[in-house]
């Protein structure tokens, strides 16, 4: 087997103090921690090295000789891994010391060790996450709207309010953990022998057990029924997006933790506008005569429409941009307001009539009608840059 490097797995130089090497270490747990990478197995192999790579590096004994031998030098020896490498420790085992060598208390849970209180003991149930899809045209996407679903999900039961007890009972005090959540067990571990904390099996980190379980929901705390949630969407959405509306999920058991709402945004084709970004695009279509006359021609904008004047002589590929008149930033991406641009493409007939061909025979021969050396450079420039 290739020897490891564990001081490239924890990103650190050779000449790295043990507070560096702690630091390292944490760090690298805290990235490949199983709980925020679920079902990632090349994760879980990371966070596995991270422990065998700091249970050798930590220990003065233990990194002078692997300094000088390698992994080779450890195994097998006193003080060293006995035969044996984070592989063959038990997933949970690792997460439990992680927690307990880095003083997060409890150490059975990724949001108790990193953020979470680790003075609290028990857990409640946290309600799934439910999904809806907000369709939304082009005019609601400018101002913002309130769109309002009927989500059927999980409720509080009415009936025990949500304690999972039937109706003059109440829950009990788990008789295994004494009402802590958790119980305690000695095992072996990367740093030797040690107490770690685990979650109770028989109430499941809850503290408590429902004796007397509520007919209607089954001592759950929960039933299935309808709601109407509001969802207030901000301007300036985009394709794709998805806002979390907090706690208007399924509610946890037992009264815990309700889940959120996570709303995906689904833009509607228009059937004038094309959206890029802020900015609208619309494409103009003039006729030979507008287009070589000039014209004052009418614009559809997203709520309403604007009359613009065509210069004579203006060419196909023109670009007008009216200012202000594209889509508001949503909260905390863009600024200001985007513009609506105007592309200019001109109709040529595809059928003409017997007068209509003798009129344009005439003016073939038009010296005024046939493009300069100055115009045909200046149409290559924009098609130039219609490709950039």
């Amino acid at each position: 087997m290739a020897d490891i490097d564990y001081y490239s797995i924890l990103g650190v130089e050779k000449t790295a103090s043990a507070d560096e090497i702690k630091k390292a270490y944490r760090r690298t747990a805290i990235k490949y921690h199983p709980d925020k990478n679920p079902g990632n197995k090349e994760a879980e192999e990371k966070f596995k090295l991270a422990a065998e790579a700091y249970s050798v590096l930590s220990d003065p004994d233990k990194r002078s000789r692997y300094d000088q031998f390698g992994k080779a030098g450890l195994e097998g020896g006193a003080g060293g891994f006995g035969g044996f490498g984070a592989e063959g420790m038990d997933l949970n085992d690792i997460i439990r010391q992680f927690a307990e060598n880095f003083g997060f208390g409890s150490g059975f849970s990724f949001d108790d060790a990193f953020g979470g209180n680790s003075g609290v003991q028990t857990r409640k149930h946290k309600g799934a996450d439910l999904r809806v899809k907000a369709k939304l045209t082009l005019l609601e996407i400018s101002t913002g709207v309130t769109k309002k679903y009927k989500v059927h999900k999980d409720l509080v039961c009415p009936h025990c309010h949500g304690e999972g007890s039937e109706a003059g009972y109440h829950a009990d005090t788990c008789s295994t953990c004494g009402g802590r959540g958790y119980i305690t067990r000695t095992r072996q571990s990367l740093f030797g022998m040690a107490q770690v904390r685990e979650v109770c099996p028989t109430c499941q980190g809850e503290g408590h057990t429902i004796t007397h379980p509520c007919k209607h929901c089954h001592g759950t705390g929960v039933i299935k029924g309808d709601e109407v949630v509001e969802v207030n969407i901000p301007a300036g959405v985009a394709d794709g997006m998805i806002l979390n509306v907090s706690g208007k999920g399924n509610v946890g058991q037992h009264n815990g933790i309700p889940g959120d709402i996570q709303v995906i945004i689904e833009e509607q084709a228009d059937p004038n506008l094309i959206r890029d970004g802020q900015d609208l695009i619309y494409n103009l279509l003039l006729t030979v005569s507008q287009a070589t006359l000039g014209d004052s021609v009418e614009i559809p904008l997203v709520s309403g429409k604007a009359r613009i004047n065509i210069k004579s002589g203006t060419q196909p590929g023109t670009t007008l941009r009216l200012r202000g008149k594209g889509l508001p930033a949503v909260r905390g991406y863009g600024y200001g307001t985007g513009d609506l641009i105007v592309n200019v493409s001109v109709y040529i007939p595809e059928v003409l009539s017997s007068e209509e061909r003798r009129m344009f025979e005439q003016l073939k021969s038009s010296e005024n009608l046939t493009p300069s050396s100055s115009i045909k450079d200046k149409m290559f420039k924009t098609f130039k840059n219609y490709f950039r």
